[in-house]
């Protein structure tokens, strides 16, 4: 009788492993993918728009649009997954501590790091980029309270982060009806136009509050698990609905801005899934176990890439033109592995110089030892 149940915790001990190399691998594809969404294009505003169904425009779209997208909706998700455990295991108050020091610090200090490096080099008249208008807008750029950041527009995910994580000690001890109910109308808000600036991406929250019902639920690895078919057809069905209506929506008066907004939401859940899936199978791999190893520094890339991108993108711009440039899509494909580069010899760098601040740009990702 002992042998069926030591297979039992053994395939759940199993289980439990891949489902943690599996989120790992997620962290990794999510955040190279979001170098996409603001990868370097050397247009801005009417220039940019003119080019939108060029092929290279439609390359960067697609890139954007197809894939990129569903980085946050799946780092939400593992998110809510994760929060469960952690507040059990600390309790509220160390949670909340540990949260703000590995969230709250990193996001203010690179906010801060952007002000001065990418705002000082506009202000010496070495690249095109925001300045301070007022100490309001320094502020702002410094918390994201108000509105979304004009240097580092990622910025407001790791803020919605922490209010989600604010709220987890009581939505933990809510039922599946009650959380069903918030992340169906945090995601009916992000539909909305923004009103209220309690959270600036609404549908983090939705994903935030459906990652811990997953967990609750024990359903991570059934999910992931589930045949082919039945996660790429919800995928290629939208992709089909959102290429049609980038192409032809507007021309057929179809493009409102909600019925976009409805198939946009549902596309980045559809991906994400799609890319949960591709994080579980690569768990059980060689090359899962190679990407595994960039999981510790992609903390520091989704902090530091827009920097990076605002002061060397124009630089790498001047070799091979703007987007519409013959050699621009090369360094488009190639931009998430230069930062990436960069952000490695920059957390070794790091590293060799202060241990603790390493270890506070880092959110406490990178190691303390050399």
């Amino acid at each position: 009788m002992s042998a069926p149940v030591f297979q039992e915790s053994q395939s759940f001990a199993d289980t439990r492993v891949r489902t943690s190399r599996a989120i790992g691998l997620a962290r990794v594809l999510c955040i190279l993918g979001i170098v996409y969404v603001h990868a370097w294009t050397g247009l801005y505003g009417p220039a940019l728009t003119a080019l939108d169904h060029t092929p290279q425009g439609l390359l960067r779209w697609g890139l954007i649009e197809l894939l990129a997208r569903s980085s946050v909706p799946l780092l939400s998700l593992v998110s809510g997954w994760l929060v469960g455990p952690s507040l059990a295991r600390r309790g509220a108050r160390a949670f909340l501590t540990g949260k703000a020091r590995t969230v709250v610090v990193p996001m203010l200090a690179w906010n801060a790091i952007a002000i001065v490096v990418v705002s000082g080099a506009a202000y010496l008249g070495l690249l095109y980029a925001p300045q301070p208008t007022s100490w309001g807008w320094l502020a702002n750029e410094l918390t994201g309270l108000a509105h979304p950041n004009e240097i580092n527009v990622q910025m407001p995910f790791l803020r919605d982060l922490f209010v989600c994580l604010l709220a987890a000690p009581l939505l933990v001890r809510r039922g599946d009806r009650t959380l069903a109910v918030v992340a169906v109308a945090a995601l009916a808000w992000s539909l909305a136009p923004p009103v209220f600036p309690l959270l600036q991406r609404p549908s983090i929250l939705g994903f935030f509050v459906l990652g811990m019902l997953v967990r609750r639920h024990d359903a991570a690895a059934r999910i992931a698990g589930a045949p082919l078919v039945l996660i790429l057809a919800p995928y290629l069905a939208l992709s089909g609905v959102k290429i049609w209506l980038e192409l032809y929506g507007e021309a057929q008066g179809l493009a409102s801005p909600l019925l976009m907004a409805v198939v946009d939401l549902a596309m980045r859940g559809a991906t994400a899934l799609c890319f949960w899936a591709l994080a579980w199978r690569l768990a059980g791999t060689r090359a899962g176990g190679v990407l595994l190893r960039l999981e510790p520094a992609m903390f520091l890339l989704f902090c530091c890439h827009l920097i990076l991108i605002w002061c060397a993108g124009p630089a790498i711009g001047r070799l091979t033109g703007p987007l519409g440039a013959p050699a621009y899509p090369l360094f488009l494909l190639a931009q998430p592995l230069l930062a990436l580069g960069a952000t490695l010899l920059l957390g070794r760098l790091l590293v060799a110089i202060s241990p603790p601040l390493a270890q506070w740009l880092s959110g406490g990702r990178l190691a303390l030892q050399r």
